[in-house]
C-alpha cells in the first residue's frame, strides 16, 4: 500500500498569488504548480506518510465537492511522478542493516533530494554504491582525494594503481600519506588509509606503471568505471590512450585536474562523444583568440581536493543514475575567475573511429 510523502528536502510553498513552488523555495530544480483551486495545496498537506493514497483520495473529495475522485487520483499520480514525492512505507533494502543506515544516512538525504525519478528510493543509490567496481589510476593530488571520497561514499571495490613512492613534497596536498609513508608505495600507503576509513569498501592496489592501450585494457577489464588521475604519458597521451580502450572495452571513465587555478572534470562513454571528439571541438573554438596561460602545473591542497572531489562525484553519478547527464562533456570552475564556470560539449566528429565503433 502506498504512503505518500512529500520528501523533507522538497518541503512545498505557497505564494500570494496561490502559486506552489515544490522542491525548495531556493532550489535550482524546484517546480512551480498553478493551483487557483486550492486542491494541490490541500492534496501536498495530506501527504506527510501517514495516509494511504485512497484516504488522501477520499478526503481531498470530502473537502471539494467539485473534485471528482478520478480526478483527484490523477492529482495524487501526477504529484508522485514529480519526483519530489516518496513513499513512506518503502522498506530500506535487507542488505542495508540498521549500522549501514546509520554510516550513509547522510548520503541518503542527498540522494533523496537530488533524486527525481519517480518511484527512485534513495537507499537505491547507496545499494548500487556498494556493487560497484571502481579502478582509480593515479594516487597523486587529484587520485587521493578521489579515492578518498569512493571510499567514504561506500562504493564497494576500490582498486587503486600507481606507480611511484610517496616524497615530500607530495605532503601539500595529497590526502591519504603523513610524513611516516615518505618512501613507501603510494599504492600500499593509500590502500592502508582507505582500509581504516571504509571497512566495508573492499581496497585493492598494485604498484604499476600503465604506458599502453593494451594495458588500459588489461586494467579495466571487470570494473565498472575507470578515474583517471594520472597525467602519463604527457601531451594528452593518457587521455587519447583511455578513451580509446574504454571505448574498446565499452566502459566509462571520467578524468580531471588542475591548471593553476583551473579546474576541470570530463565525462566520457558510451552514449556520449569521446574524449578526443570534445578536445577537437574546443581546440578548433578556442583558435579563434588567445588562450590564457593559467599556471600550468602549480597546485595547492584545495585545488587538488576540489578536482578530485569533482570527479569523484562524476563517478557516483554514473554509478547511481542520481542527477546523471549524458557522457561527452567538460565542467569545472577557475578558482580566480568564480564566475566563470566551464561547461563544454561539442558533438562527435563524423569520422571518428571510436564514437562511431
Amino acid at each position: 500500500m502506498l504512503f505518500p510523502r512529500v520528501k523533507p528536502e522538497h518541503s512545498p510553498y505557497r505564494y500570494d498569488d496561490g502559486t506552489i513552488r515544490i522542491g525548495g523555495e531556493l532550489y535550482p530544480v524546484a517546480a512551480e504548480i498553478k493551483d487557483p483551486h486550492g486542491w494541490v495545496w490541500a492534496a501536498l498537506g495530506l501527504m506527510n506518510g501517514h495516509r494511504a493514497a485512497a484516504e488522501i483520495v477520499s478526503e481531498l473529495g470530502a473537502r471539494y465537492a467539485s473534485l471528482s475522485r478520478s480526478h483527484a487520483t490523477d492529482l495524487l499520480d501526477q504529484l508522485m511522478a514529480t519526483g519530489y514525492v516518496e513513499d513512506a512505507a518503502a522498506p530500506a533494502p535487507a542488505d542495508l542493516d540498521a549500522s549501514a543506515r546509520e554510516r550513509y544516512g547522510r548520503n541518503h538525504a542527498f540522494f533523496r533530494r537530488v533524486d527525481l525519478r519517480p518511484g527512485a528510493s534513495a537507499w537505491e543509490a547507496q545499494t548500487r554504491l556498494r556493487e560497484s567496481r571502481v579502478v582509480v589510476l593515479g594516487l597523486g593530488g587529484t587520485g587521493s582525494h578521489t579515492a578518498w571520497a569512493l571510499t567514504a561514499a561506500g562504493v564497494g571495490r576500490l582498486h587503486c594503481v600507481d606507480p611511484d613512492v610517496v616524497e615530500v613534497s607530495n605532503l601539500t596536498r595529497q590526502t591519504l600519506y603523513t610524513e611516516s609513508d615518505i618512501g613507501r608505495p603510494k599504492a600500499a600507503a593509500a590502500a592502508a588509509a582507505l582500509r581504516a576509513v571504509n571497512s566495508g569498501t573492499t581496497v585493492t592496489y598494485e604498484q604499476r606503471k600503465v604506458t599502453t592501450e593494451q594495458d588500459l585494457k588489461d586494467l579495466v577489464s571487470g570494473f565498472d568505471v575507470l578515474a583517471l588521475c594520472a597525467d602519463e604519458p604527457r601531451d594528452d597521451g593518457i587521455n587519447r590512450m583511455t578513451s580509446r580502450a574504454c571505448a574498446a572495452a565499452g566502459l566509462p571513465w571520467v578524468g580531471a585536474g588542475y591548471d593553476g587555478p583551473l579546474v576541470t572534470v570530463g565525462v566520457y562513454g558510451p552514449g556520449g562523444p569521446c574524449f578526443e571528439c570534445v578536445a577537437a571541438g574546443e581546440e578548433a573554438r578556442l583558435r579563434q583568440g588567445p588562450v590564457p596561460h593559467l599556471g600550468g602545473p602549480g597546485v595547492i591542497a584545495p585545488s587538488a581536493g576540489i578536482s578530485g572531489h569533482l570527479l569523484a562525484y562524476e563517478i557516483i553519478s554514473l554509478l547511481t543514475g542520481v542527477a546523471r547527464q549524458p557522457p561527452g562533456y567538460v565542467r569545472g570552475i577557475n578558482l580566480i575567475a568564480p564566475d566563470q564556470l566551464i561547461h563544454v560539449r561539442h558533438p562527435a566528429l563524423a569520422d571518428c573511429e571510436t564514437c562511431r565503433g
